[in-house]
């Protein structure tokens, strides 16, 4: 399967007692530091906030892995974003997907220079293994197909 660039209005939805942390994919359009103007942005639940990665693009199933860099956490607020204008004149935000994921593997520690986590996410279009590693490129973010 592969994520559709389309709203979803509805997905699983988490509350205090769920074993499995949340995630959201927001379309971010018009971020005024994105010269490109539209890019999407990965938010997973971890603690108070969310690790928070921009790809320039939805990776897909078959495809290569795609750039991506990690930026500033995000509010957990953001797991419930639909759509809407971000504050600040910072553009306009769309859900994706959303849902729950699984931490499959980390293969490295949070923030050393060659760090690897895939994460099996549960959204509302599909359920999928993807990867996100970094290099000394940067971070990139792919579809795993072979387990």
């Amino acid at each position: 399967m592969r994520w559709l660039p389309s709203p979803v209005d509805s997905g699983p939805s988490s509350g205090k007692n769920d074993p499995m942390p949340r995630f959201i994919l927001l379309q971010h359009a018009s971020a005024p530091d994105d010269p490109a103007g539209l890019h999407y942005d990965l938010l997973l639940e971890a603690g108070a906030m969310c690790r928070t990665w921009r790809l320039a693009e939805i990776p897909q199933a078959e495809g290569d892995a795609v750039p991506a860099e990690e930026i500033a956490p995000h509010r957990l607020a953001w797991l419930d974003h639909k759509s809407g204008e971000v504050s600040g004149g910072r553009g306009f935000a769309r859900r994706v997907d959303g849902g729950l994921y699984e931490q499959a593997l980390e293969k490295s520690v949070a923030g050393s220079p060659q760090e690897s986590l895939r994460v099996q996410l549960v959204g509302a279009l599909s359920t999928r293994l993807l990867a996100l590693c970094r290099g000394a490129d940067g971070w990139t973010a792919r579809i795993v197909t072979d387990r």
